[in-house]
């Protein structure tokens, strides 16, 4: 027991000797710290050293104290943060010593010039346009970063993501630097593959030829669209929509866009994933009215809609345009249609009832039209259906936006409304950026019929910024020699009345013809629209054909016709065209129809016509093409000349040379060609791929021709051919859309012919879009 208590006392004293000396070092590091944490400080004097082009006031703005207050070390402290933080100085030192407070600065170099280098992808102004330093202000190191990475962003929208910035400084006198960029541009980094996933109605090579971004192929260095921009690839994802959802897939989504890089770093992968869900077809389509007056039975008349068409917004958007058209027409203003959709999962429609409303009384106040520096305004305002103080509505307004960039003058046009002057009144501004619309072009033209030739061209889409357009042409082969000119106003008296004026002059001395010829033509014409598909053409043309150097052997006939004729007419041209306007996105149809009356040397008229037919098949890889095309001269007064009568080369039946088939001289020497008044052609003919990388451009296609030309109006036992002979060819063809332009090669073989025609296995021409 008293072992244990000697036990406690010693344990107790140690404690209390334990912590009297805790006490004393506590004690005496606080005695040690108080004057640090505590100190103050209070100057009477102000000394700023090492400034030269800084004010030394604008230096003491940033303290935050005045002179004689009393201040602690963190308020100095803070002082020389702020002035560090103006950017303004390299290096900032705060001192105090006693009474007066020091600040010695380093200031940063003024910048003498800024330039790049090792940029040729990119001009020096398009760098300098993204770059915020500027020469003879104070050089920024952030500042200069900030710039590297806006570089280097550049030349990443341009694909080239392997690009390097360095910014260099080079001293100069004065305290003056000159700002370096230092670039490394590195190779494009194209796009390799873009593939889906998720897609089962529409397969990759079809997916692809919508999107506005392309897979490098063969042509890498002349296309354009095979880099990866991120905004493209942006873009690429609402065209993927649009597409879908045209076609009834309502559901559609993109879930995700995965881009990656391979691992070499110099091309990109992207992969789009999509959700198609099911495809929609329209179920009942009604019309209902809430406006006093407007009957809905009267307004019917307007709808295009049936039910079973494959469900498109388009289709929609252009049914609500013409209801409201109607009701304008009728003098009810501010009519809007609301397009209430019932959705019916079993039967995969949509039922649309068209409901007539009163929309607000919202009026134009002004058209406010910027950017336009060549194109004038009434040009751009001829696109809007509306005027200052007519009713707003906001889709007459979306439509003229499209009229706007559709006319092809500006690289971009914005038209937005926002409130005017008061809540009932709205102003639409407009603002666009120019674009080249002329060129001046010199190049060569190639044709199995005609051979090489040379052109010169010069074309302006925007003429004095009227919206006319203006067009020369100089074309000079071995043969022949054509020079023309075209001028068009598309807007006459500011209504949508088309006026135009050709002329041409063509001299022709082939060896291939036992004669030579010199045309000359003159023809204005007016344009205009007849309903909503159908357009109408008027126009007055003299035709002066010369017929001369006529060869000895040439055939008697064509001996006869030698000399000149002058010939006036008056015609129409009527056509009807459904291929923007139909219902199924996948196929429409053209129709054109024409009649000419001549007078002069002889009386004649000459009636066309032409009808074709597309449609896209097998998830629009296929797509089959018909064409129908004729033509009948019939002569009152006088005959036909060899120059007036149809001769079926290429462009109209392929595989024949020019005047290779048709009605025939069977005594002259070369049994020559005297064409015919009358011709009728069926053209039918089916385009696919060819299984390439869809980036090529090349498709490939099969066709079938059948067809004649006859009635040569000679009235000769030496004419052969002269009554309906048909023709069969067969062929295939390869399309390829070049840099320069669309080819198509055609390899043919006659099924039927007769044997003095003339045909060919092999030609090269211009393809055309149906």
């Amino acid at each position: 027991m008293k072992n244990a208590q000697q036990a406690v006392i010693v344990i107790s004293d140690r404690f209390r000797v334990g912590a009297f000396a805790l006490f004393l070092l506590v004690s005496g590091m606080m005695a040690l710290a108080s004057p640090v944490f505590a100190q103050n400080f209070t100057f009477s004097n102000v000394s700023v050293e090492g400034n030269q082009r800084i004010e030394t006031g604008t230096i003491l703005t940033y303290l935050g104290f005045g002179q004689g207050e009393t201040v602690t070390a963190g308020a100095v402290n803070d002082a020389a943060q702020r002035i560090r933080g103006t950017g303004l100085f390299e290096s900032v030192d705060v001192v105090p010593q006693g009474n007066t407070l020091v600040i010695r600065v380093v200031e940063f170099p003024t910048v003498n010039r800024i330039t790049f280098e090792g940029n040729s992808r990119v001009r020096d102004d398009e760098l300098s346009a993204v770059v915020t330093s500027q020469a003879r202000r104070v050089y920024s190191p952030s500042q200069a970063e900030a710039d590297t990475a806006a570089i280097t962003q550049v030349y990443a929208d341009q694909g080239r993501v392997n690009a390097t910035v360095a910014p260099r400084i080079i001293e100069r006198s004065d305290n003056r630097v000159d700002l370096v960029f230092e670039v490394f541009e590195g190779g494009l980094t194209e796009v390799e593959r873009i593939s889906f996933v998720g897609n089962r109605s529409f397969g990759e090579n079809r997916l692809r030829r919508v999107l506005e971004t392309k897979q490098a192929g063969i042509l890498r260095a002349v296309i354009g669209r095979d880099t990866y921009i991120a905004d493209r690839v942006a873009f690429d994802q609402q065209v993927l929509s649009d597409f879908y959802q045209s076609r009834g897939y309502v559901d559609f989504q993109v879930q995700n866009v995965d881009v990656s890089l391979t691992r070499e770093r110099d091309a990109y992968l992207i992969t789009f994933n999509v959700q198609e869900g099911q495809k929609f077809e329209f179920g009942n389509i009604t019309l209902t009215s809430e406006i006093t007056g407007a009957d809905p039975e009267f307004y019917e008349r307007a709808l295009r809609l049936r039910t079973g068409v494959t469900y498109s917004p388009e289709l929609i958007e252009r049914d609500i345009s013409r209801i409201e058209l109607l009701a304008l027409n009728q003098g009810l203003n501010f009519v809007r249609v609301e397009p209430r959709i019932t959705r019916n999962d079993r039967t995969l429609t949509l039922d649309v009832e068209f409901a007539m409303v009163n929309g607000p009384r919202i009026f134009v106040e002004r058209i406010d039209i910027e950017g336009n520096n060549t194109t004038l305004d009434r040009v751009i305002r001829s696109r809007f259906d509306v005027v200052e103080g007519d009713p707003f509505n906001p889709r007459q307004i979306r439509e003229s936006a499209e009229r706007i960039r559709a006319l092809g003058y500006f690289s971009s046009a914005a038209v937005d409304a926002r409130e005017g002057s008061s809540a009932d009144q709205v102003v639409i501004d407009v603002d666009v950026e120019e674009a080249p619309t002329g060129s001046l072009s010199f190049g060569g033209n190639f044709s199995t019929d005609t051979g090489f030739s040379l052109l010169a061209k010069f074309n302006q889409r925007n003429f004095l910024g009227r919206g006319q357009s203006l067009s020369f042409a100089l074309q000079a082969g071995e043969d022949d020699q054509t020079l023309s000119f075209g001028f068009t106003e598309p807007r006459l008296l500011g209504r949508d009345l088309l006026f135009g004026l050709n002329a041409s002059y063509n001299t022709s001395d082939s060896d291939d013809t036992t004669f030579d010829t010199t045309t000359a033509l003159f023809q204005p014409r007016i344009g205009f629209p007849v309903s909503e598909n159908g357009r109408l053409s008027l126009y007055y043309s003299y035709e002066y054909t010369d017929i001369k150097d006529v060869d000895t052997n040439a055939s008697a006939f064509i001996q006869a016709d030698e000399g000149s004729v002058g010939t006036h007419a008056l015609g129409y041209a009527y056509s009807y065209d459904t291929r923007r306007t139909g219902l199924n996105p996948n196929a429409g149809m053209l129709f054109q129809f024409g009649q000419k009356f001549g007078v002069g040397d002889a009386s004649f008229i000459e009636t066309t016509a032409e009808v074709t037919g597309q449609t896209r098949v097998l998830n629009e890889e296929l797509t089959l093409r018909a064409t129908l095309e004729g033509g009948l001269l019939s002569y009152s007064d006088g005959n036909s000349r060899i120059t007036d009568r149809y001769f079926l080369g290429s462009n109209i039946m392929r595989g024949f040379e020019p005047g290779g088939i048709g009605p025939r001289d069977s005594v002259s020497a070369e049994n020559e060609a005297l064409g015919g008044n009358a011709f009728a052609v069926l053209r039918l003919e089916a385009e696919f791929p060819l299984g390439l990388p869809e980036e090529y451009g090349i498709s490939g296609g099969v066709f079938l021709d059948y067809g004649s030309v006859w009635d040569s109006g000679l009235n000769s036992s030496d004419v052969i051919y002269d009554d309906f002979t048909p023709r069969m060819i067969a062929g295939v063809s390869v399309f390829w859309d070049t840099p320069i332009g669309p080819l198509r090669f055609n390899w043919t073989e006659p099924l039927d012919v007769q044997p003095f025609d003339e045909t060919k296995q092999f030609d090269v021409t211009i393809s055309t879009d149906f």
